[in-house]
């Protein structure tokens, strides 16, 4: 008859102690998953949208507008004031403001309104705005002019494609990584580096030509979103590998939730940042997800206004995975044995 000891070490060598675990971290993912996304995203609130205002001759109107705009959206319209309409477009195209208010006055001297919003910046946010505008313009006795002066595209009007296509890059790129640690241990990491480059060039051509070639849903700069979602997918296969030099079998974990529960709800791509908890806002700027979407978002949306940030997110999380990995290599699972060509003599 075994001890209970001996039971117990018989259990910890078998496959049900893994499976077992398995069992309460899948329980946990999926509560946590559910969670991230619906903290984020099940009901979007401002918390600071970038406003440009246009100086013009106060009126009283003009002041109660904008005092109403603010008590209407809790007080998150954070003020740029501009000399003209041109300066604040300007912004506009660099992303740095979300709408622009333009209080002139009228042929009565009491003023009237002009909102122009940027439905590419956001859609969430433009809509918000173009919903509160013109109930606070009633309610202050104002006319209010609400335009959408950068529109989304006819096959995106939700603003969600771009949102997808990072999400796919993501995910394919960590599956990818776990694909090669399964079907293709025998690869030494340069190869392994190699191969994930292969991977993610081809399946973000693939991604890229079924939304824009195919389905038409987004008419893409072909080559700069390409080339953006393969620095994506790539990114992505080497966080995973990472943490499976770290972490061994458990690398799902950590690749998880920094990629899908934390960095996909953070991205700004299904909720604009301003409507997001303003941590998550912060942090997701950070973390690959978003740093894809805000590159993708800027190439299609405001073509010559790119920025560095997101591109150095990605290659710094694509630097510090590779460098964890090689530095660590000797503690991947797989690889080959080198042997000496005189041993096989």
């Amino acid at each position: 008859m075994p001890t209970r000891s001996e039971r117990w070490g018989a259990f910890k060598q078998s496959p049900f102690l893994p499976a077992l675990v398995l069992v309460f971290i899948l329980a946990a993912a999926a509560g946590l998953f559910a969670g991230s996304y619906t903290y984020s995203m099940a009901k979007p609130t401002p918390h600071r949208i970038p406003t440009a205002v246009v100086d013009a001759p106060d009126t009283a109107r003009g002041k109660a507008f904008l005092d109403g705009m603010e008590k209407a959206l809790n007080a998150s319209l954070e003020v740029h004031r501009y000399d003209s309409r041109a300066a604040a477009r300007q912004d506009m195209e660099e992303q740095k403001v979300f709408a622009i208010l333009d209080v002139t006055p009228s042929g009565g001297g009491e003023g009237k309104v002009t909102l122009d919003l940027s439905g590419a910046s956001g859609a969430s946010v433009a809509q918000v705005l173009a919903e509160t505008a013109p109930k606070v313009g009633k309610a202050v006795g104002v006319p209010v002019t609400v335009k959408d002066v950068k529109p989304l595209q006819e096959g995106d009007p939700r603003g969600l494609a771009i949102f997808y296509i990072s999400l796919a890059a993501v995910i394919i790129g960590f599956v990818g990584a776990i694909q090669l640690s399964v079907h293709a241990r025998g690869l030494n990491p340069a190869e392994r580096i190699g191969f994930t480059v292969l991977y993610a060039l081809l399946g973000a051509f693939v991604i890229a030509a079924v939304v824009d070639w195919w389905l038409g849903a987004l008419d893409l700069p072909f080559v700069e979103s390409w080339l953006i979602l393969a620095l994506t997918m790539f990114t992505s296969g080497m966080v995973f590998t990472m943490f499976n030099t770290l972490f061994g079998r458990w690398a799902m974990i950590p690749t998880w939730g920094l990629m899908v529960l934390l960095g996909n709800p953070s991205s700004g791509g299904a909720v604009s940042w301003p409507l997001l908890p303003s941590v998550l806002g912060h942090i997701g700027q950070w973390l690959p997800p978003g740093a894809s979407v805000n590159a993708q978002h800027t190439a299609v949306y405001f073509g010559g206004h790119q920025h560095a940030f997101p591109f150095l997110v990605l290659a710094g999380w694509a630097l510090l995975s590779s460098t964890v990995f090689w530095v660590w290599r000797h503690r991947h699972p797989g690889g080959r044995v080198s042997v000496p060509a005189h041993a096989g003599a």
